[in-house]
């Protein structure tokens, strides 16, 4: 055999000789991976500390009402998802305080009472009809954004705050339904003053 095919057949065995891997650093890859897990943990504390202070700004929120032990037959219903409460004409200004801010299921019924809220896993509360300042279509509320008219948001006071509470219906159509109901309901609760006191 010439010594150009030994050369040869020497680079073939070398290049199917499986090469050895490369040394993997686990320090450097346990320090990215303890770094990460830190960064999730400060900004999740971050969070949680935002939501807290945010709470604490709304304490003078007066508690919710409840439901009148009285069960009566509601006049309209819908089952469906409540997405969250704002200062009324502000979407992002969340209200946190009194368990507003926390999403869940929910059934709403309206009465004569006024409309009653059921939430599983969240406080259930009652939305009187003379604290009731309208209703509308809209799209978003509290950071959740819908498509245009997917929200039910329902306009109330509670103690000196205008409240927006945003609800969705497992069926679209149910909304328009309710704005009409809530906003009769308004008109019905509203007080025109006369000429006489008007003077």
């Amino acid at each position: 055999m010439t010594p150009a095919l030994m050369n040869l057949a020497a680079e073939a065995a070398a290049a199917v000789e499986p090469k050895s891997a490369e040394v993997t650093d686990w320090a450097a890859r346990i320090g990215w991976v303890l770094g990460l897990l830190l960064f999730v943990v400060l900004v999740y504390w971050l969070m949680r500390q935002g939501w807290k202070w945010r709470g604490e700004l709304q304490s003078d929120l007066p508690e919710l009402p409840t439901a009148p032990e009285t069960t009566e037959p509601a006049r309209l219903s819908l089952t469906g998802r409540y997405h969250g409460s704002t200062s009324a004409g502000q979407w992002l200004d969340r209200i946190v305080a009194r368990g507003l801010g926390t999403r869940s299921r929910v059934e709403l019924g309206l009465g004569d009472a006024g409309i009653t809220v059921v939430r599983p896993g969240a406080p259930d509360f009652l939305i009187p009809a003379a604290a009731l300042r309208g209703a509308r279509l809209d799209k978003g509320i509290a950071g959740k954004v819908l498509t245009e008219g997917g929200l039910l948001v329902i306009t109330w006071e509670h103690g000196e705050r205008q409240i927006d509470s945003g609800f969705r219906s497992d069926r679209a159509a149910d909304h328009a339904a309710w704005v009409g109901a809530v906003n009769a309901t308004t008109t019905k609760h509203t007080t025109i003053p006369t000429e006489g006191a008007a003077r």
